[in-house]
């Protein structure tokens, strides 16, 4: 039980990262593509998807202990969590964009290589995966919008 705890604990404080990197003023003055989801269902869709970060971390942790799994459960948590700070914190759209491409190659790792430790684990990461699909194409096509809104490209 207590793994569970540290694991709830862990996509808690990833997620902290977005309540205190918030979009603001800034984000609403950028253009955006007429497909951008309504600001409500971030949140939603985020605490959704930490929930079920959360429970697949636990559960690989669990059966396969402290692995590669594992490892990459962490790096795509870490990635996850740097976004925010990245995007909103320092407003560098070009530096958010290579951190969700490299989120989005752990997660797809971490679902290949959880299936035969548990399909269960595997499937909770494949909404993520989508919306993580989502999130690089949006930012990508918000930093394509706004040019001038990058301190210095990369």
């Amino acid at each position: 039980m207590i793994s569970a705890i540290v694991y709830a604990l862990l996509v808690t404080v990833a997620a902290a990262s977005g309540g205190i990197f918030k979009p603001g003023e800034w984000y609403e003055k950028l253009d955006k593509p007429g497909w951008t989801p309504p600001n409500w269902a971030f949140p939603v869709v985020w605490t959704i998807l930490y929930l079920m970060m959360g429970a697949a971390g636990w559960i690989v942790w669990r059966l396969e202990g402290f692995g590669i799994v594992t490892v990459l459960w962490l790096a795509q948590l870490v990635f996850n969590a740097l976004w925010s700070y990245l995007f909103f914190g320092i407003r560098r759209m070009d530096w958010a964009l290579i951190d969700s491409g490299a989120m989005w190659l752990t997660i797809a790792a971490f679902i290949v290589l959880a299936w035969p430790v548990s399909t269960t684990a595997a499937l909770l990461f494949v909404p993520y995966l989508v919306w993580v699909s989502v999130a690089f194409a949006l930012n990508k096509r918000v930093l394509d919008l706004n040019p001038d809104a990058v301190p210095t490209r990369v």
